[in-house]
């Protein structure tokens, strides 16, 4: 007989597979999230604070915005709507949001009364830490007006949508009038109700399906403090029944989450041991992969778990990060050891850090690439000349869509997550990184591998990225191919022979 864990993975896989299916809505308190790095080396003479030496910014769309950046990510299908002010925080929303694809449709109110919430988080990489932030909002309620198109637009949406996620960050636009109007429109219509919550009064949310508030917010809703694992299911139940509502799901950060159900006893479960980069954003996925699940009608514990492994995955990414479908498949599903699903990148976030942290060693970067569709003795010698001319070797790997442009119908014959545990399980391999494209030029730019490998068969002139490795120092490296071994011969041979006409 399965045991209970095994059982509930193979549900929470079933399930993914039908997450493109599915349409969330989402509402809340957009923002506009930016972070600049930099080192920190020196005292300032005019005050005793530290001067941070900008290298970069990155921009990303917070908030509720987050919330619907992740479930588009997961390949849902997201309709957003928030409230930004007529200023130039609001604009850039507006663009980024544009050049999203179209798995978010924003229907976003304008309000010229008010300023569009803008946070500028300043980052000392060397120390992996926040130094200080900046806001820029009106965290007042929306104006009357607001509210009411607010409203419409939430409305207009719900029967198109199978769940609804309200990511309340208490800047005003889930007023009492909006989040009633909403979890009473969605009742009606059976749709379950997902709730992030920052109101101080959560008699608001009576009628929600879900709430997932942290420990701090869930010792604050019962107005006592909270610290063991009975004492969190304890709160957890009486906010439930406070409110009405089937089910709680209190995040507990490092130390998991508790789920209380009501009728069901409180399911604990750990965190997954990662290495912690930023846990900016970590709660709107979580809300964002519940509210995808329950579209579905996935139960909560299952659903629970898929959310704690998508909340592992973006801890380890830098700023306001999303996690993938495949990240998040990667994720759950068994492995053959911790070791290699830490060496597999399907987000390119996660390249820089890890790049970053070989290059300050002073370590030789390589890399090569290929479909690596059935591993064979050529690949093999490939990948250990690769790994003895450098000190840490990145291997791009085809997607699946980008193995069948090259490679034709029928192929790839193994999926994108097999084939980068196969190659991530090679001690030859320190890193594989999944890439779109035909070819792996743009990846190879990011990289800036100090040599770049490729076989025999290649001539040095025709080899992509060759130009740009060298132009900063690197150099081109072929190796010799193993005579007969190839995967399209492997497949060839594997092919039944075909009986002559007419026998």
């Amino acid at each position: 007989m399965l045991e209970r864990a095994a059982i509930r993975m193979f549900d929470i896989e079933e399930a993914l597979k039908l997450v493109p299916k599915q349409t969330v809505l989402c509402i809340g308190d957009l923002m506009l999230d930016e972070f600049v790095y930099g080192d920190v080396s020196r005292i300032s003479p005019e005050a005793p604070t530290p001067v941070l030496t900008v290298r970069h910014n990155k921009i990303e769309i917070g908030g509720a915005g987050n919330v619907a950046r992740n479930i588009a990510a997961l390949g849902a299908r997201c309709i957003f709507v928030g409230l930004i002010g007529n200023d130039e925080a609001g604009l850039t929303l507006t663009n980024a949001l544009a050049k999203l694809n179209e798995s978010i449709v924003p229907d976003l109110v304008i309000d010229k009364g008010r300023q569009t919430t803008r946070k500028v988080r300043f980052v000392s990489e060397h120390h992996s830490m926040h130094l200080v932030r900046a806001d820029w909002e009106t965290a007042a309620p929306a104006s009357g007006q607001s509210e009411a198109a607010v409203i419409a637009y939430a409305e207009a949406a719900l029967p198109q949508v199978g769940a609804v996620v309200m990511s309340d960050y208490a800047k005003g636009v889930l007023t009492p009038r909006v989040i009633r109007a909403v979890i009473d429109a969605a009742r009606r219509l059976g749709k379950p109700v997902i709730v992030d919550p920052k109101a101080h009064d959560y008699r608001l949310y009576r009628g929600a399906t879900l709430v997932t508030p942290n420990r701090k917010e869930l010792a604050a809703a019962v107005h006592r403090p909270i610290a063991t694992e009975v004492e969190i299911a304890d709160a957890a139940a009486e906010l439930a029944h406070a409110l009405e509502a089937e089910a709680v799901l209190v995040t507990r950060s490092e130390d998991g989450m508790t789920l209380h159900v009501e009728g069901d006893p409180p399911v604990h479960i750990p965190a997954y041991p990662v290495k912690v980069s930023d846990v900016s954003g970590a709660g709107d996925t979580v809300a964002a992969v519940m509210a995808v699940l329950l579209a579905m009608k996935t139960p909560f514990e299952p659903a629970m778990r898929a959310a704690n492994a998508a909340a592992a995955v973006v801890v380890g990414k830098r700023g306001t990060a999303t996690v993938s479908l495949a990240e998040l498949r990667h994720r759950i599903l068994p492995a053959a050891s911790l070791a290699p699903e830490d060496k597999i990148v399907f987000d390119w976030s996660v390249l820089e850090w890890r790049l970053a942290d070989w290059r300050k060693h002073g370590l030789r970067i390589g890399f090569t690439n290929g479909c690596f569709d059935l591993l064979h003795r050529g690949h093999i010698r490939l990948l250990a000349e690769a790994r003895a001319a450098c000190d840490r070797l990145v291997v791009g790997l085809n997607s699946d869509a980008s193995t069948r442009r090259l490679k034709g119908g029928g192929r790839p014959i193994n999926p994108a997550e097999g084939r980068a545990e196969v190659l991530a399980a090679l001690e030859a391999v320190d890193l594989v990184v999944v890439f779109e494209d035909d070819t792996p030029l743009e990846l190879i730019k990011r990289v800036r591998p100090a040599v770049l490998v490729k076989g025999a068969d290649y001539k040095r002139e025709d080899v992509v990225g060759r130009d740009e490795v060298e132009a900063h120092g690197g150099a081109v490296m072929l190796v010799d191919l193993v005579p007969g071994h190839s995967t399209t011969a492997i497949v060839a041979r594997a092919q039944p022979a075909k009986e002559p006409a007419g026998e």
